[in-house]
Formats: structure tokens, sequence, C-alpha cells
């Protein structure tokens, strides 16, 4: 096969002198050859992060499933309130305790949106949390949930972050973001926030020097411009604030939602490359790539090494959002991570929720 790289060479250059692709441009990207995107991408990624691929050892932590906003892509909220549960905070010092043990840094507390738990829940939390165990990092709360706690409260959201983080709040995962159009959120979730408020919830973590990832879920009713909207959103606010440390696009999974009786199969593994590889050459502030093996495998995640990712992702000892979706799912080893990236001819190192490196 004859590959035409004739361009790639210029989308390069663009991403390293930080220049803004146009709409036209980005959406060029969608029409080259998977070898040519994920090339650009590639070069892009050994010229911004050389050669060490990154992992943190990590736990998702889902401490309630009851949510008013039942997006139809979700098949993790209780669909009664008999099947709904909300976390003791015993529990949950427990789950983060197991973390600890085994090297863990880094804590992901998200749920659904509960209106019978309040602020003041998170922060006995938080608090807890930090008293018990000082060296973790609380890597919690999507933009959703600070939202409805907000409005919950009377307050507003920066008020909100500031009392969290003050409780011991870190930073802010990338969920509720989905896809940044609010054409596609009317249809796959119409009772949560708007792109506007989640860039918002983002912009006001930034300026108030909370540090936050974003992420992207396609492989539903996205079409490859809402998926350029949504990188240009993350783009041009990572532009005012350099907030976000990182990008994580990952793949829906059908079965068991709504959305099952129209999409059957999640995206095909070249689908997801090319989305990866375009994240990496749109999001040119944007330093860290991860690749999500979650919702992949390590097989795919070791070619999204060359696909403009350079971090595997975490161990996630605990998951219960994707595997409610009917994705297989056994938490990560970490030997088996660095196994997996030796074999592709990458050095590996063990990084804490702020990228820095801990273990080589």
């Amino acid at each position: 096969m004859n590959t035409d790289y004739s361009e790639w060479a210029d989308y390069v250059k663009q991403n390293l002198e930080g220049v803004d692709l146009s709409f036209e441009e980005a959406l060029h990207l969608f029409d080259l050859p998977l070898p040519a995107v994920g090339r650009i991408a590639d070069e892009i990624r050994k010229r911004r992060c050389g050669e060490l691929v990154t992992f943190v050892i990590d736990r998702n932590i889902n401490y309630t499933n009851r949510c008013v906003s039942k997006c139809k892509f979700c098949a993790f909220y209780a669909k009664s309130k008999k099947e709904s549960y909300v976390l003791s905070i015993e529990e949950i010092l427990r789950k983060v305790e197991e973390t600890v043990e085994v090297g863990g840094t880094q804590i992901l507390i998200q749920g659904g949106l509960n209106p019978e738990i309040g602020i003041e829940w998170f922060e006995d939390l938080f608090s807890v949390i930090k008293r018990k165990f000082p060296g973790v990092l609380l890597h919690s709360l999507s933009p959703p949930e600070i939202y409805f706690i907000a409005r919950k409260e009377g307050m507003s959201i920066r008020e909100t972050l500031e009392r969290l983080r003050d409780a011991g709040l870190d930073s802010l995962p990338g969920g509720g973001a989905e896809i940044l159009s609010d054409r596609v959120r009317k249809v796959i979730s119409p009772d949560k926030i708007s792109s506007d408020t989640w860039i918002e919830v983002m912009e006001t973590a930034h300026e108030g020097g909370m540090e936050t990832t974003a992420t992207m879920m396609f492989g539903h009713i996205e079409r490859n411009e809402d998926i350029i909207e949504h990188l240009f959103r993350i783009r041009d606010l990572q532009n005012r604030t350099k907030g976000f440390t990182a990008f994580i696009p990952w793949t829906f999974q059908p079965k068991n939602t709504e959305l099952y009786e129209i999409i059957k199969e999640p995206v095909s593994v070249t689908r997801y490359l090319q989305v990866l590889a375009i994240s990496r050459i749109i999001l040119h502030s944007v330093r860290n790539t991860q690749a999500s093996w979650l919702t992949q495998d390590f097989e795919v995640d070791k070619m999204a090494l060359f696909f403009g990712a350079n971090d595997f992702g975490g161990t996630i000892l605990e998951e219960h959002v994707v595997t409610a979706a009917g994705k297989a799912y056994k938490p990560a080893k970490v030997e088996d991570i660095i196994k997996a990236v030796k074999s592709v001819g990458r050095p590996v190192a063990q990084r804490n929720p702020e990228y820095e490196i801990l273990r080589l």
C-alpha cells in the first residue's frame, strides 16, 4: 500500500508551534488513511513527551447509583429506589485503605446525581480521607456533580469548589463531557448539564488553581463534526487556562443501555485509534493523551502508544459504570502494564495524578 505522507509534516509543525487548526483542517484529518494520521500523532507524541509511557495506581469508587439524570447511554443508575445505594464513609475508607496498601496514589470518587447527598457529606468524606491517608490525591467529582451540588446548596460553582477543595479535593475528572455538542446531548443526556456549563465548571476550577482532566465518550450518535466541536472546546479552554493535565477519549459501551436499540456494538478498533490520533493532533496544548484499556484491551492499548498516547491509564482496582454496560473487566496488575509497555519497546514508569514520576 502506497500511503501519502505529504501532509503530515505541516500538521506536526502546527501542533509543535501551538497553531490552532481550522475546522476544515481538523475535519480533513478524518479523510487521511489511518497509517498517515497515526504517524502524525506518533511524531507529535515523540516530540512532546518522548518515549516514556506512564501509568497510575488508582481506584474508581462509585459512591451512589441513584441519579436523577438517567442518561440514555448509562446502564449504571438505579432503575428504582430499591436498587439504589449510597456507600457509607466507613466502606469508602476501607476501599481507600486497600488501594493505599498496594501503592495507590489516586482515588476517583464519582457517582450519580443523588438529591439526598449534600455538600457536607462530601466535606466530611474528603476531610477524613485526607486525615487518614494524606498521601492520596482525590481526583473526584465530575462537572455535572459539582453543578448539581452547587444548585442543591444554592451556591455558586466557585464557592462549591472552594469548600470542597478546603475539605481535601485535589482535582476534577473529566466525566460528564460525553460529546460537547448540545445537538448530541439533547438526545443522549437531555437532563444533564449543557456543554457551556461543563466548560464553565472546568474553567472555574482552573481559575481557582485546580487542575482537571478532559474526556470524550464517542461511538454513539455523534458525527465527525461533533467530535471536532468537542475537541475545539477543550482546546480553546486549555489555551486560556492551561488547566487540563490530560485528555482521555474512550468508547461508548452500548449493552444494557437505552441506546442499545439503535447501537448494538462498540465502534471498531480502527475508529478508536483514528479518534485517539486526531485528538493528539488537535489538542496541541494538552501534553498527555491517555489510552483506555478499560473500554478496549491491553493489545489495543499497546497500539494506542503509536497513535498519540503517552499514558497507559490506571490500574483501576474497582469500576462499576463501564462494567454495568456489559464490558468485561478485571483490575490491571502493575506487572502486566509494565510487561505490556516493554513488549513494544518503550520504557515505563509509575506516576502520580499530577504526572510526576514516582518509580521507574
